[in-house]
């Protein structure tokens, strides 16, 4: 069995929680997970990979076991998590890795490499958008309404999206057989989210999602001038971030590997094998 540890640093005064395996001089594989969940969604794939990969997986502040800070202590933007990350890996010494981002874990990730554009290796997107296709109108359209108008009006639907089904519905849709999909997955992230204000930070990030649509053309632009290898792997049956958004890789990576494989936003609870395969057939391609 592969060792994989559970650590904490300390970063600008906040503990993040990261689960790392690998050997030390390995090329590192940053995992950034999504919302809901943690780096606890990589449970399984981070032994996996840990041969070929120094691998390292942050819980965002919010989130996991890292601190959570109230909404009055702590700023809740895109912005501040992607700061919060670059001093992590900075306190880390890593100064050169590839990104693997799914959902919220994307604008983290693109943030990151459009402040150094050079310590990007290579982008694995799991359902993580980088392009206005694939955003799935019947779940972004309450998004949209509470980022421009973030009042109690608009702040029930999204609040919605905190509960227990919410949850359960994001990583059982799309699935074929959703018995393959551990009930331990949403019942985590739940407890966690049971923290004192950790709805505040929540809507908090809701409102402040559009800021990451405004940052996709500088991100089209590092893709086409840098020629970083790109690997998008989607669960062609997300209700959230759809297909469109892996095809529209290509427009900016021509060379981009697309895998559409038949689950849905928490792809790795279902296909992890699949997954594995792909990424380590990618990998021997550069």
């Amino acid at each position: 069995m592969v060792p994989v540890h559970h650590r904490i640093v300390v970063v600008d005064g906040l503990e993040v929680f990261y689960r790392e395996a690998g050997p030390q001089d390995a090329p590192v594989l940053l995992l950034l997970h999504g919302f809901p969940t943690s780096s606890h969604m990589f449970r399984h794939l981070i032994p996996a990979l840990a041969g070929r990969y120094r691998v390292i997986a942050p819980d965002h502040i919010g989130y996991g076991r890292s601190s959570a800070p109230s909404a009055d202590e702590f700023e809740y933007t895109f912005d501040n998590l992607a700061d919060v990350t670059r001093s992590f890996l900075e306190t880390l010494g890593v100064d050169r890795y590839t990104l693997y981002v799914q959902d919220y874990g994307a604008p983290i990730g693109w943030r990151l490499a459009l402040a150094d554009p050079h310590a990007v290796a290579g982008v694995i997107t799991q359902n993580g958008n980088a392009y206005e296709d694939g955003f799935v109108p019947e779940f972004w359209g309450p998004v949209w309404a509470y980022a421009e108008h973030p009042t109690l009006e608009y702040e029930a639907a999204v609040r919605s999206a905190l509960g227990r089904e919410a949850v359960e519905w994001q990583y059982l849709h799309g699935v074929p057989d959703p018995s393959l999909v551990a009930p331990e997955a949403w019942e985590h992230d739940l407890a966690l989210f049971a923290r004192p204000g950790v709805d505040r930070a929540q809507l908090a990030l809701f409102a402040d999602y559009p800021s990451n649509r405004s940052l996709y053309p500088e991100v089209h632009a590092w893709l086409r001038e840098s020629g970083v290898p790109v690997l998008a792997v989607w669960g062609r049956n997300d209700l959230i971030f759809g297909p469109d958004g892996a095809r529209a890789f290509l427009r900016d990576a021509p060379h981009a590997r697309v895998e559409l494989l038949d689950g849905g936003h928490f792809l790795l609870e279902s296909h992890l094998d699949e997954v594995v395969r792909i990424i380590r057939e990618w990998r021997s391609t550069f």
